[in-house]
């Protein structure tokens, strides 16, 4: 059975999943796109976010073909872009953060060209300098993760991988091998995006991979409901929401009522841990 990595980027992703545990209450990871409506946004919603329940900030970083996301995401990630905004942004405004005093753990989610065109060793380095803990490279299958896994270890950098529904046995022990952080478990195939309801079988899955790990599990793909949220708080010990945020984000566009909104959502979905 696979233990946790005590490397530092690792160890306050791990302190904010068993605070949440100690709560009773699965921990909150809200997902929004770096630079979208603008980084000024992107820095107001992070502090926020802070405030309103959330446990761990995942930053999108935009790509121009993101495959893994949904119509929210896509468009959320041209906006950034036609605003210029490129990794080296994303390291920048996560250190602004830090600067001003942002204690929750940040993962970026991102696709290897943008790593691979930065350096992946260099990429390491600036990301761990910056305050960044941990990185999901979403298309990057685990075998090839000799790409970027040994760079990642030696800066201290904790590595997330994703397990789909359809993440046979043989390949799950090879990924939860090579997972530090936490577990990102998906709840359905296809892209992101919002849905009415939860996929069958998620409950299934992540009782499959607790077998073979100690790591945190948390489900996301198409959660947008405080219902789901707390369904999914029964069995997982973290929950990811993303489109529904990127979209109202999307909506109220570069605005002070926009960051309101956005806010006043997430609350919604965290309610329950924060008495609502």
């Amino acid at each position: 059975m696979n233990g946790c990595n005590h490397n530092p980027r690792a160890s306050r992703i791990h302190r904010a999943f068993a605070s949440a545990k100690e709560q009773q209450r699965p921990a909150f990871v809200a997902y929004v796109t770096c630079g979208d409506p603008t980084l000024d946004r992107t820095r107001q919603l992070a502090v926020e976010f802070a405030g309103a329940g959330v446990d761990i900030l995942e930053l999108g970083v935009p790509f121009t073909d993101p495959m893994a996301d949904g119509t929210a995401n896509q468009e959320a990630a041209l906006r950034a872009l036609a605003n210029g905004v490129t990794l080296r942004h994303v390291l920048q405004t996560t250190e602004a953060l830090r600067g001003r005093g942002l204690e929750l753990p940040v993962v970026l989610f991102t696709y290897y060209n943008p790593v691979f065109v930065y350096g992946v060793e260099k990429f390491a380095a600036d990301a761990v300098s910056a305050g960044v803990d941990g990185v999901l490279l979403v298309d990057v299958p685990v075998e090839e993760a000799q790409e970027f896994k040994p760079a990642f270890d030696h800066a201290g950098l904790a590595t997330i991988f994703l397990v789909a529904p359809t993440t046979d046995d043989r390949r799950l022990p090879h990924i939860l091998g090579l997972t530090n952080g936490f577990v990102y478990c998906v709840s359905r195939s296809g892209v992101t995006g919002e849905r009415n309801g939860l996929a069958s079988g998620i409950r299934e899955n992540v009782a499959r991979i607790r077998r073979l790990t100690q790591l945190p599990v948390a489900v996301g793909f198409g959660i947008s409901s405080r219902e789901q949220v707390r369904e999914i708080g029964q069995f997982a010990d973290g929950v990811v929401v993303g489109s529904a945020i990127v979209r109202r984000i999307g909506e109220g566009g570069d605005t002070d009522e926009m960051v309101c909104r956005v806010t006043e959502f997430v609350r919604t979905l965290t309610g329950q841990f924060i008495g609502g």
